[in-house]
């Protein structure tokens, strides 16, 4: 039995046809920019995520890109960002004007390593920097780095782009944060049909400046306060969301229960599967394996052999990509990013997976170890 790495249409019954009818209610009113759908998802928004402000925005990488301007990043300005993460991370500081430095990660937690943020803070003096939440949990060490951030007076951007539904001590891991942002590409846990992103704070300034520098930096329809660009959410990607909203619950459910029998059935072999830290309720984005980076390409090929999906997440870190050197300020540690990168392996994660499925992938990967 062959398994995806990830499956998107697996709908709940009758969702294509409300999608098909608000398709055609959308197009026959010509609603295709802003309105009641981007409305009621900011309002979404704000009430689950425990903030004051949430802006919808063109896609994720915006949402980081319209945090950093608004927190004042500029030409010059460094800007601190975990060496383990996706590259839109990275690219978004650069096309700011920011100057990134990287630092390594927690080899426990799989995030930013919190000892060498204060040493890279010292040595570097950030503007800002940007705490990203990997892999559906967050740092152990989320409320330190808030509140150092806090005493330094850097600007804290929590990159959120996987970390919808994560929870922390019982609350959204949004909430508290300076700035955050969330991405609603379609495989997240709370996908859209496009691209689509969100910025959230209770700062009602740095919401003000968001809001405007996502349209064109506007002040009234004619008038501009600042340098913007176009990076509204279009009402489609809106309404799909609300669309998914009801459902999220079960998703969120069928994501982590298939987390857990991951974590059950593969207890007693030589590999690690990585648990959120104390505190977390993860959302079960992504199965996270750390194995033997000797042996890790005979795995692939076993699953392979299997027609077993698989990812790599992620293969290399930021500091060793081939255009990172021509904007990387400094490189902070690295080594621990280094050795995840080598030895990570993600297996199928996708709500509703069937249990027969979830068997046949661990069936194959104890074979693999027998």
């Amino acid at each position: 039995m062959s398994v995806p790495f990830i499956e998107l249409k697996r709908f709940e019954d009758g969702f294509l046809d409300s999608w098909n009818a608000k398709v055609a209610d959308l197009s026959a009113n010509t609603r295709f920019i802003g309105g009641p759908e981007v409305e009621n998802l900011e309002a979404t928004l704000k009430q689950e995520c425990g903030v004051s402000h949430a802006i919808g925005c063109a896609n994720g990488t915006d949402a980081l890109q319209l945090a950093l301007r608004a927190a004042g990043v500029g030409k010059g300005d460094a800007v601190l960002l975990p060496d383990l993460t996706f590259w839109a991370t990275f690219e978004s500081v650069v096309n700011v004007g920011g100057d990134p430095v990287t630092v390594d990660v927690s080899a426990e937690d799989l995030q930013l390593d919190f000892d060498l943020f204060c040493k890279a803070c010292d040595e570097h003096k950030p503007k800002a920097a940007i705490l990203v939440h990997l892999y559906g949990w967050g740092s152990s060490r989320i409320q330190d780095f808030r509140n150092f951030a806090r005493e330094k007076g850097i600007a804290l951007i929590e990159d959120g782009a996987q970390a919808y539904g994560v929870t922390y001590n019982g609350k959204s891991i949004y909430e508290g944060a300076q700035l955050s942002t969330i991405s609603f590409y379609p495989a997240k846990v709370f996908g859209a049909a496009g691209d689509a992103g969100a910025v959230l704070t209770s700062d009602d300034e740095l919401a003000h400046r968001v809001r405007s520098l996502e349209n064109h930096g506007r002040t009234t329809h004619y008038s501009y306060g600042l340098v913007g660009w176009n990076s509204r959410m279009d009402t489609f990607q809106a309404a799909y969301l609300n669309l998914s909203h009801p459902h999220l619950k079960a998703r969120l459910e069928s994501r982590r229960k298939s987390a857990e029998f991951y974590r059950q059935e593969l207890a007693n072999l030589p590999i690690r599967v990585v648990e959120a830290p104390a505190g977390y309720l993860e959302n079960a984005y992504l199965n996270v394996l750390i194995v033997d980076s000797e042996k890790r390409p005979e795995l692939e090929a076993a699953l392979k052999d299997k027609g077993i999906g698989f990812g790599i997440v992620y293969p290399g870190p930021m500091s060793t990509q081939e255009a990172s050197p021509a904007y990387l300020k400094a490189k902070v540690g690295g080594e621990t990013a280094e050795r995840i990168c080598k030895s990570v392996l993600n297996l199928p994660l996708f709500p509703y997976m069937r249990e027969e499925e979830l068997g046949e992938v661990v069936d194959v990967v104890r074979k693999f170890y027998s």
